[in-house]
């Protein structure tokens, strides 16, 4: 069992996949925010349950036995969509507020780097107690 294959690293990078999907539905809103009718969206977050530990991890396809083996998020989302209700909407029916969307960007860089950092000083605890640095 590799060391990345702990419960512990595969929550993490199921956080950071939430987060990096996150940056982007939050950067189309942000886009979008002078179309008309267009109804700003957020990804629910990602509960982690006892029994849930296992997580699989999505790989490539290599082509060559020289190419390096690496994971990616699919294409389509993993997450679920979170519409709330309530927005101010403006006369052309665009319910964006800037602010509220540059708020939830910044606070979802953070916790990204959070988790990022969590992930990287784990990995390095462990393979401190086991020798390989």
């Amino acid at each position: 069992m590799a060391i990345t294959d702990l419960p512990l690293f595969g929550m993490l990078r199921t956080r950071m996949h939430w987060h990096q999907e996150r940056q982007r539905l939050l950067a189309e809103n942000v886009s979008n925010a002078d179309t008309p009718k267009f109804r700003p969206s957020d990804l629910v977050p990602p509960q982690f349950d006892r029994q849930q530990a296992t997580i699989s991890p999505i790989g490539l396809n290599r082509t060559a036995s020289s190419h390096i083996s690496g994971s990616v998020a699919s294409g389509g989302s993993q997450f679920q969509n979170a519409r709330a209700g309530g927005y101010d909407v403006r006369p052309s029916g665009n319910a964006v507020n800037l602010e509220d969307e540059m708020l939830k960007v910044a606070s979802n860089q953070m916790d990204y780097q959070q988790a990022t950092t969590i992930y990287t000083r784990s990995l390095s605890l462990i393979k401190a107690a086991v020798g390989k640095r």
